[in-house]
């Protein structure tokens, strides 16, 4: 078997050769010690006048127009380089208040514009004018967490769209991945401290169900497995798996290295182009988990 540091080598170099610049820059940042004003610098390429983003930031959306999904996945890549831009915040601000739904605050799943260029199918759009907990939770916990600019949390939009939220998570489907991760997010980073710690109580209950988190790294189908949960040490759920389930999932997780140098990606591309995007993007997610853990 190859050690470690041929197996980093080889997913370097899949990584420069295949990857966006974006990634690339999130791969020197989290490998090689490189500089957070890279990571933002590219992300800003994909940020709109309006102050959304677009521009197949989320590579299963071609479409150049803003959508609430690209504005989570900025806040989440401007988190994970410990670089909150004022102003790229300042931006998304104005445009989350353009569209925060007005009967109910929170923001929709997709935009009709999603259907405008090629698209993954369940990003198939027929009603924007509902608010979601998806991904609403993640951006409102995202915002909540920087202080880079902090005006807009008092504004209304703001206050609607956190109140839609605490009376959405009792509702969460309590086994679904993409509803749960919304939960944790908002109520690890809502100043309410109180009402938060109650609620998660309740979450901790959902996330020890059976199946929830899948322990079996060989499991097949449409599971959530460990690292899925807990993609580094200082993951809320990873306080619920044990050390030696962790293992078993970082043991897995190096097997899984394809020859090329990348890892693979576990759901239909829309195009040639886009699977190596998605390659690109997850092959440095698997990384950073494998350096947070001591595995590099």
């Amino acid at each position: 078997m190859e050690g470690r540091a041929a197996r980093l080598e080889k997913a370097r170099a899949f990584v420069l050769a295949n990857a966006r610049l974006l990634d690339r820059r999130r791969y020197e940042l989290g490998l090689e010690g490189g500089s957070a004003d890279g990571v933002i610098a590219a992300l800003k390429a994909y940020q709109n006048p309006d102050g959304g983003f677009g521009n197949a930031l989320e590579p299963d959306m071609r479409t150049s127009a803003s959508q609430p999904v690209a504005v989570e996945q900025a806040l989440w890549i401007m988190d994970e380089a410990n670089r909150f831009d004022a102003d790229i915040i300042a931006g998304i601000a104005a445009y989350l208040k353009s569209i925060t739904v007005p009967a109910t605050g929170g923001f929709p799943r997709a935009l009709l514009s999603v259907n405008d260029a090629p698209h993954a199918p369940w990003w198939i759009t027929e009603d924007d004018q509902q608010a979601s907990l998806n991904p609403t939770g993640n951006i409102l916990g995202l915002l909540y967490k920087q202080t880079a600019v902090n005006d807009f949390k008092q504004e209304e939009w703001f206050t609607r769209s956190a109140e839609f939220i605490w009376n959405r998570i009792p509702q969460a489907d309590q086994t679904d991945y993409h509803d749960l991760h919304q939960c944790i997010t908002f109520l690890q980073y809502a100043p309410d401290r109180g009402r938060a710690s109650a609620l998660q109580e309740e979450l901790n209950r959902w996330l020890r169900q059976p199946g929830v988190i899948e322990l079996d790294p060989q499991a097949e189908g449409y599971v959530h497995k460990v690292l899925d949960w807990a993609p580094v040490p200082a993951s809320y759920a990873a306080e619920l798996i044990s050390p030696a389930d962790i293992e078993r999932h970082l043991d897995d997780l190096e097997k899984q290295q394809e020859a090329d140098g990348g890892w693979k990606v576990s759901f239909p591309s829309i195009s040639p182009g886009n699977g190596t995007e998605w390659r690109g993007l997850i092959t440095v997610n698997r990384l950073i988990t494998l350096q947070a853990y001591g595995r590099l």
